[in-house]
């Protein structure tokens, strides 16, 4: 009972030029962040890394320059502007390495700051929601202080950590944070039945959050014997779990499970999580290693971009300069995907932004990161269609691709490809969004 006390005490561990990680996505410890941030005034130069983060991030608030900095390893909404100025930065890195950083001691951490489920019988808690890289970075911490929460559901898996690892402990009783199924649109659900009409009967599948995954797996009500071997997952799971959809019976590793390193949803996916034997939280350096995605067959992973250039780079983590999001899992799965067998890597997206601006463009912005570069893209995927750019040559790329993009803009980047190839397949391409 000694390691149990308030916020403001568990936080007195942090001291200046110190760097703390924060437990990601719905994990993060609310009631920790908030006490280390009224700790400012006596802190300098705190380094906070961490991956995305759900909830409020207050140290990345402009005042508290100097007091706090911020080294995003995938820049989420909260962080997204602090990155983006002096007192942020980004670390571009596969999330299957992100663990390495840690154990490696290439990235010491001083302090760990996580949140938990109660200890059991036997004084084990569980990183519940978010084991990730989280729990690489609670074995290599100097410190670990963790918010004891009854509403994070206990999982099954890697995520079990003893309170004799934990320096100090709070009690709290937390709602986590929500994100409720997004319905998709039109569009998300054209691309949705594309992507379905690739996913083949026993396949396992990667999908991540959104419209688009939820529009995917809206279209798969009559496949068999679906498998899930992901980095993360939804609510749009249960709904194929309980009608026998998706069972995991052909995957040849870890058979029967579902599974994640880490989940974002509503009450009802937490609740799904807690105590369940089939959903199996694991170390995302084992999740992600391209040498265990390949070992399941017809692996389909499913992501998106930014943006896609005529010649098949996929733009995922910036706006040009600007860093929006991160590397995260994408090459890993691109890559394990196309190693499977029978596998397929997918890039789905929709053909504009929602001001109208080709999401399909001739060059990528100035400054862009190429996450999945030509030489790996295989499928691309939007409303008007799916085209599979493997072992086809520039031109081909280029051609395909405009036959996908919207109407409005293939005239233009006809024009583009034509001026870049000085090829006549390029001539007559063009369209209206009436046709």
């Amino acid at each position: 009972m000694s390691r149990f006390m308030t916020a403001e005490e568990a936080v007195k561990v942090i001291r200046s030029n110190s760097r703390v990680y924060i437990h990601a996505v719905a994990a993060a410890p609310q009631q920790l962040i908030k006490a280390m941030v009224a700790r400012a005034d006596e802190l300098k130069n705190v380094e906070i890394i961490h991956l995305h983060t759900e909830g409020e991030a207050p140290y990345a608030d402009p005042k508290f320059e100097g007091h706090f900095s911020i080294n995003s390893l995938f820049v989420g909404a909260n962080v997204r502007k602090a990155v983006n100025s002096e007192m942020g930065d980004y670390i571009p890195i596969f999330l299957s390495e992100v663990p390495g950083l840690f154990r490696n001691n290439r990235i010491p951490v001083d302090v760990a700051m996580i949140q938990v489920s109660p200890p059991d019988q036997h004084g084990f808690c569980s990183l519940g929601v978010s084991v990730e890289a989280s729990l690489a970075a609670v074995q290599s911490a100097s410190t670990v202080i963790a918010q004891v929460n009854p509403r994070m559901p206990r999982t099954h898996g890697d995520g079990l950590i003893h309170i004799s690892q934990i320096k100090a402990m709070v009690e709290v009783n937390d709602e986590l944070p929500e994100h409720l199924p997004d319905e998709p649109d039109l569009d998300e659900l054209k691309i949705g039945k594309y992507c379905a009409e690739l996913i083949e009967d026993g396949a396992t599948l990667q999908m991540g959050i959104g419209a688009i995954p939820n529009a995917v797996l809206k279209s798969l009500q009559n496949h068999k014997d679906l498998g899930v071997h992901t980095e993360m997952f939804s609510d749009g799971v249960i709904e194929l779990v309980e009608k026998g959809i998706i069972t995991g019976k052909r995957k040849k590793i870890h058979p029967g499970k579902i599974v994640s390193g880490f989940v974002m949803g509503s009450r009802k996916l937490y609740d799904f999580l807690d105590d369940n034997p089939m959903v199996a939280m694991l170390d995302i350096a084992y999740i992600n290693d391209t040498a265990v995605i390949r070992r399941n067959p017809k692996v389909t992973a499913i992501n998106s971009a930014i943006e896609v250039d005529l010649t098949g780079q996929i733009c995922a983590d910036s706006i040009g300069t600007y860093h929006y999001s991160g590397v995260g899992g994408q090459m890993d799965f691109i890559r394990g995907a196309s190693l499977s067998q029978g596998g397929k890597p997918i890039i789905a997206l929709p053909s504009t932004t929602s001001k109208g601006i080709s999401r399909i463009v001739p060059f990528l912005k100035q400054g862009a990161g190429v996450v999945t570069t030509r030489a790996h893209v295989h499928y691309v995927v939007t409303e008007y269609g799916s085209k599979d750019l493997y072992g086809k040559s520039l031109k081909q790329r280029a051609k395909a691709l405009i036959e996908i993009a919207h109407p409005d803009h293939r005239e233009d980047l006809s024009r583009s490809a034509f001026e870049r190839f000085r090829n006549p397949i390029f001539q007559g391409i063009g369209g209206t969004a009436e046709n």
